[in-house]
Order: structure tokens, then sequence, then C-alpha cells
């Protein structure tokens, strides 16, 4: 019997106790795990791989007949299964062992599976198939979790974490979980927290690319980008962190002017600089003149609009923009 993955809530009035979850999206498999059937079981819980059962299959076989029998209700994963855990189903189906459930997980199952046949025509046997999820789908779940979790970010924010979720739910979540964490003592999140945070850069972030452009550094901009094979998707993130970071100089700049001090511009400015940080940018404070910085800010938004409208040039454009001040 199939049931489709966004009826899975069936399951909670279903009595039957072989159940196949088959698909690429591990993460939503591992949701529905998680919360349909482990929260809401109160027996005793194991989780197996397919070549620890079929190792000891007689014994294992031995041990469900006795628990069937003797002991409570009883909740068993199988991870990593193939074909060969058929022979288990059957077993089970033919000596009729009750008061076990099992869940049994797998990778992509074809048509022509085996497996997947007999749990598909089998009245008694529940498969549920679990196909990547779509970008609305993915956006809908990351917006319900900080709406629930009360985290205010831009949709810049969410597109670019549902954008390297690569169609799972299980990685959206993983970073969700990251931003939950650094809400606590940060409230404002931006995309440059986000990319520092997340599993999203390559050997040279972005940010260190934006740090460079700024401080002038032509030789590391160039040695970011010829060791970095940037996407189309990360060229707004570019463009933004260079934004943020170069409002921030604007301000620094206004503050020098103020001041006439440079290293107490900086050690005076909220939010406060990081130490590490500071060498950098006291390098950017001295290699701009305020208005060099306005008209970066303006080109920035301009490259924005173009690159919106042809985005199959964006890393062209940035490598550009980036590579000549």
């Amino acid at each position: 019997m199939i049931i489709k993955s966004f009826e899975v809530e069936k399951i909670k009035s279903i009595k039957n106790n072989l159940i196949l979850l088959y698909g690429s999206n591990q993460g939503h498999k591992n949701q529905v795990i998680k919360e349909l059937f482990e929260k809401l079981f109160d027996g005793e819980i194991s989780r197996l791989d397919e070549n620890e059962i079929l190792n000891n299959y007689e014994e294992f076989i031995s041990s469900l007949i006795n628990k069937s029998l003797f002991e409570d209700d009883k909740l068993i994963v199988i991870s990593r299964t193939s074909e060969k855990i058929i022979k288990l189903v059957n077993e089970i189906l033919d000596r009729n062992i009750e008061k076990i459930k099992i869940i049994i997980n797998s990778d992509n199952l074809e048509k022509k599976s085996k497996l997947r046949s007999l749990f598909e025509k089998d009245k008694k046997l529940i498969c549920i198939p679990f196909y990547e999820d779509n970008e609305r789908s993915l956006v809908s779940i990351a917006q319900n979790f900080l709406r629930e979790k009360n985290i205010k970010v831009s949709q810049e924010v969410v597109n670019l974490l549902v954008g390297r979720s690569r169609g799972d739910r299980g990685n959206l979540i993983n970073e969700l979980n990251k931003i939950e964490n650094l809400s606590i003592t940060k409230k404002n999140i931006d995309l440059e927290d986000v990319f520092k945070l997340t599993n999203l850069s390559e050997n040279y972030s972005v940010f260190e690319l934006a740090e460079s452009y700024l401080a002038k550094n032509k030789k590391q901009v160039s040695k970011i980008l010829n060791e970095n094979n940037f996407a189309n998707d990360e060229c707004i993130l570019i463009l933004r962190t260079i934004l943020n970071r170069s409002k921030r100089l604007l301000k620094l700049k206004e503050s020098q002017n103020e001041t006439g001090n440079i290293d107490l511009t900086i050690s005076s400015f909220r939010p406060p600089i990081f130490w590490k940080e500071k060498d950098v940018v006291k390098k950017q404070i001295q290699s701009w003149s305020d208005e060099e910085v306005k008209k970066v800010i303006y080109k920035i938004n301009d490259l924005e609009v173009l690159i919106k409208k042809n985005s199959n040039n964006s890393i062209n454009f940035v490598s550009d923009f980036v590579s000549n001040y």
C-alpha cells in the first residue's frame, strides 16, 4: 500500500507493522522517523543496519519471536537496506509476528525493485516514497522555522539556505539550527553571518574576498578568484557582503573625520570590530576616500540589477567588478 510523503500523518491511525521509507530525501525520512514513530512510541526502540541483521539472521528472527510472545511492543529502525531485506519481510509475514513495528529505510528504489513492488502491492505493508523537496516547500519550511523561533532574517538569507540545501530538508534544518543558536547572542543576523556560520564556504570565503577587495589587495583578490569556483547563485551574496562592509567603511570614514584618530575610530566603533580584523580595517580606511566608497555602494546597487537580468553572466560581472577599482 502506497502513502504519499505529504500524507504521512495517516500513519498515526494505521496499525501496519512493516513500513518501507525510500528515496533520496534522507532529511525528510529522518524527520518522519523521529516525529511520527520514535516520539509517539512508548516501547523499546532499536536502530540497526541491514548487515547487522543478515549476519546474525537466525538469532535475530528468534529474538523477534520471543519478544513478540513475552515482551512489550518494540520499534526497530533498519537503515542502509537493499533488496536482501525481502527475506526478513517475507518471514515476518509468514510467521505473523506481532507487537513489533519495523521501519525499513532505503535509498532510491527503481520501479522494477522487488522490495518496492512487494510493499506497494501488499495491503499488509506500507510504502512511502520520499522525493527531493522543491524550492517552494523548502522556503516554507525555513520561513515556518524562523517564525516559530521568532528569528528575523531577510528573504535573501532564506533563499541562500534553500539554494544550498540541495533539495534535502535535513541539510536545511541543520543550518537553521545553527542560526537559532546564533540568535541567542546576536539579534540581527545578515548574509555575512549566515555565510560564515553555515557550511557554505570553500577554501576562501566570500567574506575574505570582500575584505581583500576593500583593502585593495589585488593579489589576494586574484588568488581567491582563481582558487574558488564561485557559482552564479553566490554572486548576489558576494555583492551584498561587499555592500555591507562598504557601508561600515563609510561610517568609519565619517567617524574618522570627526575624531581625527584612526585607532580611536576603530576601537570605539559599534558593533565592536574583532581584534583580528583591526589591521585590515585600518588598511581599508586608509585606502579609500568618502566619495570612492559612496561610488562603490552605488555601483553595487546597479550591478545587482544587471545580474538579476543576466544571471548567466553573473560571475563574469562580479569578477570584473572586484578586479578593477
